[in-house]
């Protein structure tokens, strides 16, 4: 389940849950926004596209942040002139965390996959010694000296 909405000149494809850093919108945080301009919605069985915005579709989401982006550099420079220009500049935006999107009346749910992959430990970025305590936790028997792949090994194959 997703939409794609334009906002600021741009357009964004989002799911409920995502934060999207979107150009400055004139609301404070915590406030509600809505983004009526929505272009395309895929409510997994059917996609539906707006000629060119979707009659009736909704896309809402509450503000987390007002801020400034990283510091762009502009430096000019002629050669042999002796003219040299610096200027910076920080591009202000909104960050918004999408909750829900509606077409003609209909709230979709946030997929039920999501809390599947929340409880999945991802073993590959845990150091040895994560991999050894997590394995102790879970009360399966690695051979501490092992390396890191073999220790992965005898996890995945005691989980299953």
């Amino acid at each position: 389940m997703y939409a794609v909405i334009e906002t600021g000149g741009k357009q964004y494809r989002v799911q409920q849950g995502d934060v999207v850093s979107v150009e400055k919108l004139n609301v404070e945080a915590g406030e509600k926004v809505t983004f009526d301009k929505v272009l395309v919605v895929n409510d997994g069985a059917a996609v539906t596209v707006g000629t060119p915005a979707v009659e009736g579709a909704a896309v809402s989401g509450t503000v987390v942040e007002n801020g400034k982006g990283k510091k762009v550099v502009i430096f000019k420079y002629k050669a042999k002139k002796d003219y040299r220009k610096k200027q910076g500049h920080r591009q202000p935006y909104t960050m918004v965390k999408i909750e829900e999107i509606a077409m003609g009346g209909k709230v979709f749910a946030a997929p039920a996959k999501e809390e599947e992959k929340a409880d999945k430990v991802n073993l590959k970025a845990m150091k040895k010694a994560e991999l050894i305590d997590y394995a102790k936790e879970q009360g399966i028997e690695v051979n501490e000296k092992a390396v890191k792949d073999e220790i992965i090994a005898a996890i995945e194959a005691a989980s299953k």
